[in-house]
């Protein structure tokens, strides 16, 4: 899905997470993908602060995309749906707030979930980054070994903006804090 979209970005990692063989159900990392909330105050490595310091100072549930005051994330769910959206705002430390979709699906023997922005991110009233040109996607499958997590990210952005930021650099951060936030909640269980 991403590479249909010809970033001029793209980030990538692997990682299994030990666990017992089916110790971890689909149900437990969905329900893990709900807690929206647990975004809020994850730390990244900022090499311009010179210390870790919160990605996402505000991370909430919204209604959807034209209606955005926050809603709370629901309870734990006893059922695994096929597919699901939902509406997210983040208020990152660099580009102030930022509005995602969520799209969950069960594929194959896993979940993947897919955040894409659905509004134009800016920094100091620049535009960085075009709605609908920064996707982040997860693949989570309980595999032998234990959680097996693949995530993928990919951004476009304007030659002028990229020469201006390390734009790898800040991809690739978004989506180790947004990988270490499925991670941590799985594991929390």
């Amino acid at each position: 899905m991403i590479l249909r979209k010809n970033p001029g970005y793209l980030v990538e990692s692997i990682l299994v997470i030990p666990e017992k063989p089916g110790s971890v159900s689909l149900l437990e990392v969905y329900n893990a993908l709900g807690k929206i909330g647990d975004l809020k105050g994850r730390l990244y490595d900022s090499h311009s602060k010179g210390r870790p310091v919160p990605l996402f100072e505000e991370a909430t549930r919204i209604v959807s995309e034209r209606q955005t005051s926050s809603i709370p994330d629901p309870a734990p769910s006893a059922k695994l749906p096929n597919t699901e959206t939902v509406y997210i705002k983040l208020r990152d430390t660099n580009f102030g707030n930022t509005y995602y979709k969520g799209d969950m699906a069960l594929v194959e023997n896993g979940i993947r979930y897919t955040l894409t922005n659905f509004r134009t991110m800016s920094y100091l009233f620049v535009s960085v980054i075009n709605k609908d040109k920064f996707t982040v996607q997860l693949y989570i499958e309980p595999i032998k070994e234990g959680i097996l997590i693949y995530s993928v990210a990919g951004a476009d952005i304007s030659d002028f903006v990229a020469s201006k930021i390390d734009i790898e650099s800040a991809i690739a951060k978004r989506l180790a804090v947004i990988t270490s936030w499925a991670v941590d909640g799985i594991k929390k269980k």
